[in-house]
């Protein structure tokens, strides 16, 4: 008999649907979306995917602007489940999972990104109740070696970590795109002579897009326009600061997923800047993986998750700078934008290394995973 998973998450991102898809093939898993709090994207530009599992979304209602209150949950009580695995994330979800789980003695597997606890006045006074979540789970599931060693500095037990490479399904951003429709869509973009430096994501200050700005101001090459894909609060102050710095600039807003690729295609640069806030580190920044599908050398900060995790390799596949430095990133990007051989090795390799991340490996992981804490559970 097939075992009956429970999978707790917030909104099903497209990243995760294969993943979905491959432990419904194996297990009686059932996805439960809890819906959770996005604050940077408006209603309709949410992308909630639907995939080949069987799934269900509870409603709740927000008792604070970033604390949901799902009461649906409470069904897992009297439902058969012979694992629960819930990602770090929804605040009450996670309590509640977390209690439902050792209240029945069933296995729970926690699946988390974070990899510096935030420094916010809640996360301090609530840092005792993370770390016995964290203990008192069956097993964890981490996005990479940079969040296993953090677990391992709080005390986790080792043998309970299991490393899951942060993925996605390769084939939606590894697409070919003709030389004839990279110039007109360069053209479209009225920057058919310039070299592109690309930024994907959340218009944010945590993203670093300041010292980003401030690099592009002082880089000693002609023709650099920046592109910016995405929406976010801090979107009207960055092209405030854009204009003052007299660079070439263009904020596209949101970008459908399924359209990216097209624009990785032209871009000579893409670039995660992410800096360590008090609240935020960049778990991962699978915009990376999928600048790296289309040959797109990457340049990210050491806060960057898929630099800490071993996606990113610092003069092979791309280059990792000091966060929060603007002088690093100016150099990094005139040194790939100068020397093609250096470029055309470095996309060659993000295209390889891309390729050994994939849903299949993560989904390996998770089988790990679920069989230890099973047999822990048993033992």
């Amino acid at each position: 008999m097939r075992l009956k998973i429970k999978f707790i998450t917030n909104i099903c991102h497209h990243h995760v649907i294969k993943l979905f898809e491959l432990l419904a093939d194996k297990y009686d898993a059932e996805i439960i979306f809890t819906g959770g709090y996005e604050n940077y994207l408006s209603s309709k530009d949410k992308e909630s995917s639907s995939g080949n599992f069987k799934a269900r979304k509870l409603n709740g209602f927000f008792l604070f602007p970033k604390i949901k209150i799902t009461l649906g949950l409470f069904v897992l009580f009297f439902e058969k489940t012979d694992v629960f695995i819930k990602t770090m994330d929804d605040r009450f979800a996670l309590l509640c999972v977390f209690f439902i789980s050792r209240i029945l003695r069933k296995p729970l597997i926690l699946w988390t990104g974070i990899w510096h606890h935030p420094q916010t006045l809640t996360h301090k006074l609530t840092y005792w109740l993370t770390k016995f979540i964290y203990k008192n789970s069956d097993a964890i599931i981490t996005y990479g070696k940079h969040v296993k060693n953090y677990l391992v500095s709080l005390g986790i037990k080792e043998d309970k970590i299991f490393c899951a490479m942060h993925s996605l399904d390769n084939s939606s951003f590894d697409k070919y795109i003709s030389v004839e429709e990279k110039n007109n869509l360069k053209r479209k973009l009225n920057i058919e002579n310039n070299k592109i430096i690309l930024y994907v994501g959340r218009i944010d200050k945590c993203k670093g897009l300041d010292y980003l700005v401030d690099a592009v101001s002082k880089i000693k090459l002609s023709n650099i326009s920046v592109l910016f894909i995405g929406k976010g609060e801090y979107k009207d102050t960055l092209e405030e600061k854009c204009k003052a710095s007299k660079i070439k600039y263009i904020f596209l807003g949101y970008v459908h997923n399924k359209e990216l690729f097209r624009y990785y295609a032209i871009a000579d640069i893409f670039i995660l800047p992410s800096i360590t806030t008090d609240n935020f580190k960049e778990p991962w920044g699978l915009v990376v993986n999928e600048a790296m599908n289309q040959g797109c050398p990457a340049i990210v900060t050491n806060a960057v998750g898929a630099a800490g995790g071993g996606l990113v390799e610092d003069g092979i596949n791309g280059i990792i700078i000091p966060e929060k430095n603007s002088e690093e990133i100016r150099k990094a990007m005139e040194k790939l934008l100068t020397d093609d051989k250096l470029w055309r090795s470095m996309a060659q390799a993000g295209r390889e290394k891309v390729k050994e991340y994939t849903p299949e490996q993560t989904y390996l992981c998770f089988m790990q995973a679920i069989d230890y804490a099973v047999n822990k559970t048993k033992g």
